[in-house]
């Protein structure tokens, strides 16, 4: 849009293998992909903030030297989380008047963390703010846990800021070493496939945050059976019990916390095992670990709604997907998967006539789309 001087594009993520464990320093492994939100927007020096949406109704109006508001339960809550979480660092004298647009559905693909993300840069760059991109991530990540309410870890955060077209992300969210890993010459092409269920959600309000809770309980529990020091819940993760400690406590937990324990420590390995089929050229291994993270989704982790499920039953033997599983936090959303493009039609053909003749109510909002990884979050030249 040529009236605005900036255009930042903050791409959406898709995570092959490391389901629900970043929150508990957990291994990950993610790409940004070529469909993002896009925002638009110049320089106010009077300290003002206007922001309209291509999504959402309403406008945005706020002064960014005013104190932050408590969260209206509204789009704007992204706008003014991340000024609260920048605010927190810097002085913050300039504000922005611009335009924010999604290219997908919401749903599984991390867009509150691509808005949040793509408003840390468009307020940084306002006020001649230099972030690394850790910083980035970091900063969007406490916008989103202090202000929005959802506690997750930085998997969402930092496979858009961080990710590069044709490499697979690799992050211990414990240390945040990361590397992008270069796929072998003989690795089967490949398109990533984002099979929308027609049904949208809301993590805030899903079981996101219990499950968090749970996890750190069979942390807890774990370190009380074998009477070692704990912390306070909120400072309790998985990635500091040893599996061993697991394998001797396991039957002694109550059976839900075991489960939750059983997939940190399962997609520990599925991250390890994949990023060295990756490297090595071997889609078939990588895509049976996809699958693999799935059924501990489903059976150890216990979300996913019977429509995710669904979707996820209809391409897990099907000729030509390598491998898929629900995106994001896998309450309703979307379910991923790596596809042979060489089959992609019958591919979609075969997932939408199964899918729709089970739930014909989705026929208008059940939606395939084809993506290929991209490029992390960017300042777009004009």
């Amino acid at each position: 849009m040529s009236k605005y001087r900036y255009h930042i594009f903050a791409p959406y993520r898709v995570c092959p293998l490391g389901a629900h464990v970043d929150h508990q320093h957990g291994l990950v492994s993610g790409f940004a992909i070529d469909k993002g939100v896009d925002l638009w927007f110049s320089v106010t020096e009077d300290g003002s903030v206007r922001l309209k949406s291509h999504t959402f109704s309403g406008e945005v109006l706020l002064r960014i030297d005013d104190k932050t508001r408590v969260k209206e339960g509204n789009w704007g809550d992204y706008v003014r989380g991340a000024k609260y979480a920048l605010s927190k660092r810097f002085v913050l004298k300039n504000g922005i008047e611009g335009e924010i647009a999604g290219s997908l559905p919401i749903g599984g693909l991390s867009s509150s963390a691509a808005v949040l993300i793509a408003y840390v840069m468009a307020f940084a760059k306002a006020n001649n703010i230099t972030l690394t991109q850790m910083e980035i991530i970091k900063i969007a990540s406490e916008a989103e846990r202090e202000y929005i309410g959802l506690n997750n870890g930085i998997l969402d955060q930092a496979c858009i800021t961080l990710g590069e077209q044709g490499k697979l992300l690799f992050l211990d969210t414990a240390t945040e070493q990361y590397r992008l890993v270069e796929a072998d010459d003989d690795l089967a092409e490949y398109e990533i496939a984002i099979i929308f269920s027609g049904l949208t959600r809301s993590l805030v309000n899903s079981d996101y945050n219990l499950r968090v809770s749970e996890c750190r309980t069979a942390a807890w529990c774990m370190q009380a059976y074998k009477d070692q020091p704990i912390k306070p819940l909120e400072l309790t993760y998985l990635r500091d019990v040893p599996f061993e400690t697991y394998e001797s406590t396991k039957d002694k937990m109550p059976a839900r916390f075991a489960r939750r324990a059983a997939h940190f420590y399962s997609e520990y390995r599925r991250v390890r095992k994949g990023v060295t089929a990756w490297e090595s050229g071997d889609m078939e291994l990588f895509g049976q670990l996809i699958n693999q993270s799935c059924e501990s989704s489903i059976h150890n982790y216990e979300c996913g709604s019977p429509e995710l499920i669904a979707i996820y039953d209809c391409l897990k033997d099907l000729q030509g997907v390598y491998g898929g599983r629900f995106s994001g936090g896998g309450f309703k959303g979307a379910v991923i998967a790596l596809v042979d493009p060489k089959q992609k039609e019958v591919v979609e053909k075969t997932i939408t006539d199964k899918y729709l003749a089970q739930y014909p109510e989705y026929k208008k909002t059940f939606k395939i789309y084809w993506v290929h990884s991209a490029d992390g979050a960017h300042f777009v030249e004009e």
